[in-house]
């Protein structure tokens, strides 16, 4: 047994309060960008360590910095804010709050995807660390992100002087918990989230009377014919063994029901697991979209805006390798191999604004009579909840014992505790 194990196995750190942190920071979520109470109850527990806070940074964001002597910088992120989603989980935690969308309407927030349970492991991880200063040495870095639904957190950070004001970290680490047996941790170099974007086309027209066709160029069915297009990219331009995916997320045009407008818009979801395949793809979304406006006879060039960028979740395997042997060491037979994900997120862009290697891995979170259940009766995508579903719920138990000791021991693992 290696000597984080035993540190890990045997501490005697008070770590029951973590109960009472996750059950408030699942029933009172906030949207991403707007994580004050969120900010305010991190801020209280991390004062109660022997550390540096720098905060507010990247709009709610805040880094706690405990140093301990000369050594390495770990650093490990978890992201804070919530989802416009309704709660149905049905437990006396649940959140019902309702606050504006992005729209201006009403909606249900929840934590419907695991971040309450993020920070919560990290917090835990944070008394941990702090608590067993004799057994490790140099600095670490706890980050809690805002804004990581919207991908605008980690930049956010990044621009407010993330760079500047905390120090350089020679790792960076961070971890997610999904669908899959609670407890499990789950680890593999190379890719494990894909990268991905959004991009809004914006299709011109010419608006008529409903019952005047031949006046208009009407954008719906161009918009329409662009979608069915779109489907033969993946289907007929990509490599089978290559991984895309180019999903139409809205397509949004006219007001009534008489008259043909004058454009539509398309929203599509694009992942990706290499560049390379990426660059194509782009190059034929944009081939499709103009070619069909020309041959509708529109003069004016349709529009393509891309946001909501993800990078590629591209695991460093020498830092794989050297925690995924602590993990196997701490975690026994639930340290086991990943699966590449299609979902994506923004971590990436904080260890590559610091020009830093990185591991990312997920956690499985779904209790165990559920999970062996829907394995034995091949029903896993039917029976399981999944993220920002809103009967998602990590089994609390197994995942945050799992997620705080995952992240304690990736960390100690790079300061010395060997």
């Amino acid at each position: 047994m290696s000597k984080i194990a035993r540190l890990l196995q045997n501490h005697t750190i008070d770590l029951s309060w973590q109960r009472s942190v996750y059950e408030w920071l699942h029933e009172h979520p906030e949207l991403s960008g707007h994580e004050q109470e969120t900010h305010r109850a991190i801020v209280a527990e991390l004062e109660k360590y022997d550390c540096e806070i720098v905060s507010p940074i990247g709009g709610y964001g805040v880094v706690a910095i405990f140093r301990n002597g000369e050594g390495p910088t770990a650093l490990f992120r978890a992201d804070i804010d919530g989802l416009p989603v309704k709660e149905a989980t049905g437990v006396p935690f649940a959140s019902t709050r309702v606050r504006p969308g992005a729209d201006g309407n009403q909606v249900g927030v929840m934590h419907a995807c695991g971040h309450d349970m993020h920070a919560t492991a990290l917090l835990g991880a944070c008394a941990l660390i702090d608590g067993s200063r004799d057994s490790w040495q140099g600095t670490f870095i706890a980050l809690f992100q805002p804004a990581e639904e919207n991908a605008m957190g980690a930049t956010a950070m990044v621009h407010d002087g993330l760079l500047t004001r905390v120090p350089r970290p020679d790792v960076c680490f961070g971890q997610h918990v999904m669908p899959g047996r609670a407890g499990e941790v789950q680890t593999k170099p190379g890719p494990q989230f894909a990268a991905c974007d959004s991009i809004r086309i914006r299709i011109p027209g010419r608006a008529a009377h409903g019952s005047m066709p031949h006046n208009a160029i009407d954008p719906t069915y161009i918009a329409a014919m662009v979608v069915v297009r779109l489907q033969g990219i993946v289907g007929r331009e990509v490599d089978p063994n290559d991984f895309a995916v180019v999903s139409v997320g809205t397509l949004r045009a006219g007001s009534t029901n008489n008259i043909i407008p004058a454009e539509a818009e398309l929203v599509l979801n694009c992942r990706f697991y290499n560049d390379d395949v990426k660059r194509r793809v782009y190059a034929s979304i944009r081939r499709v979209v103009e070619a069909e406006c020309i041959a509708s006879g529109i003069e004016d060039a349709p529009e393509l805006e891309f946001f909501a960028h993800g990078e590629l979740l591209d695991n460093d395997p020498e830092v794989f390798a050297r925690v995924r042997t602590t993990f196997d060491s701490v975690f026994g037979d639930v340290s086991v191999d990943a699966e590449r994900r299609t979902v994506s997120e923004d971590f990436a862009n904080i260890p590559l604004a610091y020009g830093s290697p990185y591991l990312y891995w997920v956690i499985g979170c779904t209790p165990h009579e559920v999970w062996d259940r829907a394995v034995a009766n091949n029903s896993v995508k039917e029976d399981v909840p999944v993220n920002h579903m809103d009967t998602f719920l990590p089994d609390y138990e197994l995942t945050v014992d799992a997620a705080t000791h995952a992240a304690a021991a990736a960390v100690l693992t790079y300061l010395g505790a060997e």
